[in-house]
C-alpha cells in the first residue's frame, strides 16, 4: 500500500522558469494512494482539505505529497525530495528526533510540554498545567510572520466533541496578558514564521499555561467558519514568506 500521494494544484507556468515549490504535508495518520487518511481521526483530513485550499492560492506550481509520520519513523524510507524548493509542512508533533528539516528545533522544543511550563512559569510568572491537571481549553492563534505577531481571536471548544468556536470573548486585561505571554515565548525560542496556538486555560481570572503548537492544530479549524484568511492561508502565507497585514473576523462573540 503506497502511503505517498503527489497532488498538482496549481497548473500554472512560471514566467521566469523557476522550478515548482513542492510541499511535504506530514500527518498523524495512514494515506492511501489518494492522499486520503484511511487510518486516524476525520479532523485530520479536514486539516490537510484546509492547508491544500491554502495552498491553492499561490500564483504559481506547487506540487503536494502527503506522507504518514508513521513513515519517517524507519530510517530507510525517507520522503524522496531533497531539494531547496521544498517546504515542510507537518501537521503532527510526533516526529523522529533524526528527521531532519528546518522547523525541527521549534518542533522539539514544542514537543517538550513540561520544559515549556517551566520555562513559562520560571521566567513570566503565569501558572501553568500540572499534569492532567487545568488542561487547556482554549487557544490563542498567533501568525508569526517575519518576527511579527498578529493576534487571531480567542477559540474555544464546541458544545460537541472536536468542534469549536471562534470568536471566544475575553476582557482587555486578559487578552493583554495573553499577548505577553504569546510575545515573550515565541522569541525565548526564536520562533520561525509560522501560525501557532497557545493552548490554555482560565482559573480565577488568571491565564494558566498549558502548551504551544508550532502549527495550526485542530482548533484551527474554526477559523475557517469566522476569519480572513483563515489560519490554515496564514500558515503557508508564514512558510513561504508571503506579506500578511491583518486578520479579518465575523461571526457573533462567543462568552467564556
Amino acid at each position: 500500500m503506497a502511503i505517498v500521494n503527489r497532488e498538482r494544484v496549481v497548473a500554472v507556468l512560471d514566467n521566469h522558469g523557476r522550478g515548482m515549490k513542492k510541499v511535504l504535508i506530514i500527518v498523524n495518520a495512514e494515506v492511501n494512494e489518494q492522499g486520503k487518511t484511511i487510518s486516524g481521526s476525520p479532523v485530520t483530513e479536514k486539516m490537510v482539505a484546509a492547508l491544500k485550499q491554502g495552498i491553492a492560492t499561490s500564483s504559481q506550481p506547487v506540487g503536494i505529497e502527503v506522507v504518514a509520520a508513521g513513515n519517517l519513523w524507519s530510517k530507510s524510507n525517507k520522503p524522496v525530495n531533497d531539494d531547496s524548493e521544498l517546504i515542510y509542512c507537518p501537521l503532527t508533533i510526533q516526529l523522529p528526533e533524526y528527521f531532519e528539516f528546518p522547523g525541527k528545533k521549534i518542533y522539539s522544543a514544542c514537543r517538550d510540554i513540561v520544559g515549556r511550563r517551566r520555562w513559562v512559569e520560571n521566567n513570566l510568572g503565569y501558572k501553568t498545567s500540572v499534569g492532567d491537571s487545568w488542561l487547556g481549553h482554549l487557544w490563542l492563534p498567533i501568525v508569526f510572520n517575519n518576527q511579527t505577531p498578529l493576534y487571531g481571536e480567542v477559540i474555544g471548544e464546541g458544545a460537541i466533541p472536536n468542534s469549536y468556536e471562534q470568536p471566544i470573548d475575553l476582557s482587555i486585561r486578559l487578552r493583554k496578558s495573553l499577548y505577553h505571554l504569546a510575545n515573550q515565548l515565541l522569541k525565548s525560542l526564536s520562533a520561525p514564521s509560522a501560525v501557532y496556538l497557545i493552548q490554555f486555560s482560565i482559573h480565577n481570572s488568571e491565564i494558566i499555561f498549558d502548551r504551544l503548537w508550532p502549527f495550526p492544530a485542530a482548533p484551527a479549524l474554526a477559523s475557517l467558519r469566522n476569519q480572513y484568511p483563515d489560519l490554515y492561508t496564514c500558515h503557508w502565507y508564514c512558510l513561504t514568506k508571503q506579506p500578511l497585514l491583518e486578520l479579518a473576523i465575523s461571526g457573533e462573540i462567543m462568552p467564556i
